[in-house]
Protein backbone atom coordinates (compact mmCIF):
# COMPACT_ATOMS: atom_id res chain seq x y z
CA UNK A 1 0.00 0.00 0.00
CA UNK A 2 0.91 3.75 -0.81
CA UNK A 3 1.99 5.84 1.91
CA UNK A 4 -0.83 8.40 2.35
CA UNK A 5 -0.15 11.59 0.80
CA UNK A 6 0.44 14.45 3.29
CA UNK A 7 -0.47 18.17 3.05
CA UNK A 8 2.28 20.60 2.35
CA UNK A 9 1.25 22.63 5.38
CA UNK A 10 3.61 25.67 4.59
CA UNK A 11 3.81 25.61 0.79
CA UNK A 12 -0.25 25.54 0.20
CA UNK A 13 -0.77 28.60 3.31
CA UNK A 14 2.21 30.43 1.44
CA UNK A 15 0.31 30.04 -2.00
CA UNK A 16 -2.65 31.37 -1.36
CA UNK A 17 -1.02 33.94 0.54
CA UNK A 18 0.82 35.11 -2.30
CA UNK A 19 -2.20 35.67 -4.39
CA UNK A 20 -2.85 38.59 -1.74
CA UNK A 21 0.87 40.27 -1.52
CA UNK A 22 1.27 40.13 -5.58
CA UNK A 23 -2.22 41.61 -5.66
CA UNK A 24 -2.01 44.16 -3.02
CA UNK A 25 1.76 44.66 -4.56
CA UNK A 26 0.21 45.66 -7.76
CA UNK A 27 -2.47 48.19 -7.13
CA UNK A 28 -0.69 51.61 -7.90
CA UNK A 29 -0.43 49.84 -11.64
CA UNK A 30 -4.07 47.91 -11.81
CA UNK A 31 -6.04 50.94 -10.17
CA UNK A 32 -3.69 53.59 -11.55
CA UNK A 33 -3.25 52.91 -15.03
CA UNK A 34 -6.22 55.35 -16.34
CA UNK A 35 -8.56 53.97 -18.56
CA UNK A 36 -12.27 53.82 -19.30
CA UNK A 37 -15.37 53.01 -17.06
CA UNK A 38 -15.12 49.68 -18.57
CA UNK A 39 -11.23 48.92 -17.62
CA UNK A 40 -12.56 50.89 -13.96
CA UNK A 41 -15.41 48.38 -13.41
CA UNK A 42 -13.32 45.61 -14.04
CA UNK A 43 -10.27 46.46 -11.88
CA UNK A 44 -13.01 47.37 -9.19
CA UNK A 45 -14.15 43.83 -9.76
CA UNK A 46 -10.77 42.13 -9.23
CA UNK A 47 -10.01 43.83 -5.94
CA UNK A 48 -14.14 43.33 -4.36
CA UNK A 49 -13.35 39.50 -5.11
CA UNK A 50 -9.58 39.56 -3.75
CA UNK A 51 -11.00 41.24 -0.47
CA UNK A 52 -13.71 39.34 -0.18
CA UNK A 53 -11.81 35.72 -0.27
CA UNK A 54 -9.09 37.63 2.44
CA UNK A 55 -12.23 38.24 4.32
CA UNK A 56 -13.87 34.24 3.86
CA UNK A 57 -9.67 33.33 4.01
CA UNK A 58 -9.30 34.59 7.50
CA UNK A 59 -12.62 33.13 8.60
CA UNK A 60 -12.06 29.71 7.80
CA UNK A 61 -8.32 29.98 9.74
CA UNK A 62 -10.65 31.06 12.96
CA UNK A 63 -12.91 28.20 12.24
CA UNK A 64 -11.12 25.35 11.08
CA UNK A 65 -7.36 26.09 12.21
CA UNK A 66 -7.39 28.41 15.13
CA UNK A 67 -10.19 26.93 17.07
CA UNK A 68 -8.87 23.34 17.36
CA UNK A 69 -5.78 24.38 17.53
CA UNK A 70 -6.49 26.50 20.64
CA UNK A 71 -7.82 23.29 21.97
CA UNK A 72 -5.10 20.48 21.01
CA UNK A 73 -1.88 23.11 21.45
CA UNK A 74 -2.46 24.77 24.68
CA UNK A 75 0.91 25.85 24.58
CA UNK A 76 0.18 27.71 21.19
CA UNK A 77 -2.60 29.62 23.09
CA UNK A 78 -0.78 33.11 23.60
CA UNK A 79 0.48 32.74 19.37
CA UNK A 80 -2.93 31.62 18.34
CA UNK A 81 -3.97 35.08 20.27
CA UNK A 82 -1.71 36.98 18.35
CA UNK A 83 -3.34 35.85 15.40
CA UNK A 84 -6.41 36.66 15.98
CA UNK A 85 -5.74 40.28 17.28
CA UNK A 86 -4.06 40.42 14.07
CA UNK A 87 -6.79 39.34 11.68
CA UNK A 88 -9.08 42.23 13.31
CA UNK A 89 -6.48 44.71 12.71
CA UNK A 90 -6.80 43.36 9.43
CA UNK A 91 -10.46 43.41 9.04
CA UNK A 92 -10.72 46.93 9.54
CA UNK A 93 -8.19 47.84 6.99
CA UNK A 94 -9.98 45.45 4.76
CA UNK A 95 -13.42 47.32 4.91
CA UNK A 96 -12.15 50.68 4.35
CA UNK A 97 -10.27 48.98 1.03
CA UNK A 98 -13.83 47.92 0.02
CA UNK A 99 -15.95 50.75 1.05
CA UNK A 100 -13.08 52.75 -1.14
CA UNK A 101 -13.56 50.23 -4.39
CA UNK A 102 -16.92 50.15 -4.18
CA UNK A 103 -17.02 54.21 -3.84
CA UNK A 104 -14.63 54.47 -7.13
CA UNK A 105 -16.22 51.85 -9.06
CA UNK A 106 -19.67 53.73 -8.77
CA UNK A 107 -18.50 57.49 -8.84
CA UNK A 108 -14.92 57.23 -11.34
CA UNK A 109 -13.23 59.30 -8.85
CA UNK A 110 -11.44 58.42 -6.10
CA UNK A 111 -8.56 56.11 -7.56
CA UNK A 112 -5.92 57.43 -5.44
CA UNK A 113 -8.02 56.47 -1.93
CA UNK A 114 -8.39 52.81 -3.57
CA UNK A 115 -4.61 52.83 -3.96
CA UNK A 116 -3.91 54.38 -0.35
CA UNK A 117 -6.61 51.97 1.68
CA UNK A 118 -4.89 48.97 -0.43
CA UNK A 119 -1.42 49.86 0.27
CA UNK A 120 -2.85 50.48 4.51
CA UNK A 121 -3.88 47.02 4.58
CA UNK A 122 -0.97 45.63 2.64
CA UNK A 123 0.82 47.19 5.90
CA UNK A 124 -1.05 45.45 8.17
CA UNK A 125 -1.31 42.03 5.92
CA UNK A 126 2.37 41.58 5.20
CA UNK A 127 3.62 41.03 8.55
CA UNK A 128 1.04 38.77 9.69
CA UNK A 129 0.90 36.57 6.72
CA UNK A 130 4.42 36.67 7.29
CA UNK A 131 4.37 35.25 11.18
CA UNK A 132 1.65 33.01 10.13
CA UNK A 133 3.42 31.01 7.77
CA UNK A 134 5.91 30.51 10.58
CA UNK A 135 3.99 29.51 13.21
CA UNK A 136 0.81 28.17 11.75
CA UNK A 137 2.06 24.86 9.78
CA UNK A 138 4.16 22.93 12.24
CA UNK A 139 1.36 23.09 14.60
CA UNK A 140 -1.14 22.04 11.80
CA UNK A 141 1.07 19.28 11.07
CA UNK A 142 1.19 18.18 14.65
CA UNK A 143 -2.38 18.25 15.67
CA UNK A 144 -4.30 18.15 12.23
CA UNK A 145 -5.15 15.71 10.14
CA UNK A 146 -5.03 15.74 6.23
CA UNK A 147 -8.65 15.84 5.90
CA UNK A 148 -8.90 18.57 8.61
CA UNK A 149 -6.26 20.69 6.43
CA UNK A 150 -8.28 20.00 3.50
CA UNK A 151 -11.32 21.18 4.69
CA UNK A 152 -9.73 24.58 4.08
CA UNK A 153 -10.75 25.13 0.27
CA UNK A 154 -13.90 23.91 0.74
CA UNK A 155 -14.88 26.16 3.45
CA UNK A 156 -13.62 29.03 1.06
CA UNK A 157 -15.83 28.10 -1.90
CA UNK A 158 -18.53 27.52 -0.17
CA UNK A 159 -19.18 30.88 2.14
CA UNK A 160 -17.27 33.41 -0.53
CA UNK A 161 -19.70 36.43 -1.02
CA UNK A 162 -17.74 37.23 -4.17
CA UNK A 163 -19.25 36.95 -7.82
CA UNK A 164 -16.27 35.61 -9.37
CA UNK A 165 -14.88 32.50 -7.24
CA UNK A 166 -13.32 31.61 -10.90
CA UNK A 167 -10.89 34.31 -10.27
CA UNK A 168 -10.26 33.71 -6.97
CA UNK A 169 -9.37 29.85 -7.96
CA UNK A 170 -7.04 30.96 -11.12
CA UNK A 171 -4.98 33.23 -8.62
CA UNK A 172 -4.57 30.68 -6.77
CA UNK A 173 -3.84 28.07 -9.18
CA UNK A 174 -1.25 30.19 -10.50
CA UNK A 175 0.75 30.35 -6.90
CA UNK A 176 0.66 26.45 -6.67
CA UNK A 177 2.47 24.07 -8.14
CA UNK A 178 1.28 20.58 -9.83
CA UNK A 179 1.55 18.38 -5.96
CA UNK A 180 -0.08 21.31 -4.40
CA UNK A 181 -2.75 21.85 -7.00
CA UNK A 182 -3.80 17.92 -7.15
CA UNK A 183 -4.22 18.06 -3.20
CA UNK A 184 -6.13 21.21 -3.58
CA UNK A 185 -8.39 19.37 -6.53
CA UNK A 186 -8.86 16.23 -3.94
CA UNK A 187 -10.77 18.53 -1.81
CA UNK A 188 -12.86 20.51 -3.59
CA UNK A 189 -16.39 19.63 -4.67
CA UNK A 190 -16.60 17.89 -8.58
CA UNK A 191 -18.87 20.65 -9.60
CA UNK A 192 -16.33 23.11 -8.51
CA UNK A 193 -13.86 21.22 -10.79
CA UNK A 194 -16.07 21.29 -13.76
CA UNK A 195 -16.78 25.13 -13.53
CA UNK A 196 -13.18 25.74 -13.63
CA UNK A 197 -12.64 23.32 -16.30
CA UNK A 198 -15.94 24.74 -18.64
CA UNK A 199 -15.94 28.23 -18.12
CA UNK A 200 -13.66 29.36 -14.63
CA UNK A 201 -10.41 28.95 -16.96
CA UNK A 202 -11.29 30.63 -20.51
CA UNK A 203 -12.92 34.00 -17.82
CA UNK A 204 -9.93 34.07 -15.60
CA UNK A 205 -7.53 34.20 -18.73
CA UNK A 206 -9.78 36.96 -20.34
CA UNK A 207 -10.42 38.52 -16.97
CA UNK A 208 -6.89 38.84 -15.66
CA UNK A 209 -4.86 39.24 -19.22
CA UNK A 210 -6.83 42.48 -19.66
CA UNK A 211 -6.18 44.18 -16.56
CA UNK A 212 -2.60 43.00 -16.46
CA UNK A 213 -2.12 44.02 -20.07
CA UNK A 214 -3.54 47.60 -19.12
CA UNK A 215 -1.51 48.71 -16.34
Amino acid sequence: MADPVLPDHRGELAAVHRVFRTSLAAAPGFVGSGGDAERRELVASYYANLLAFLDVHHQGEELLLFAPLAQRAPEAKALLETAEAQHAEVEGKLHDAAAAVAAWDATGAGAAEVVRALEALDAVLTPHLDQEEIDIPPLAAAHMTAEEWGMLPGHGMAHFTGDKIWLILGLIREQMSPEQLAMMEANMPPPAIEMWRTMGEAAFTEMVGTIRAGS
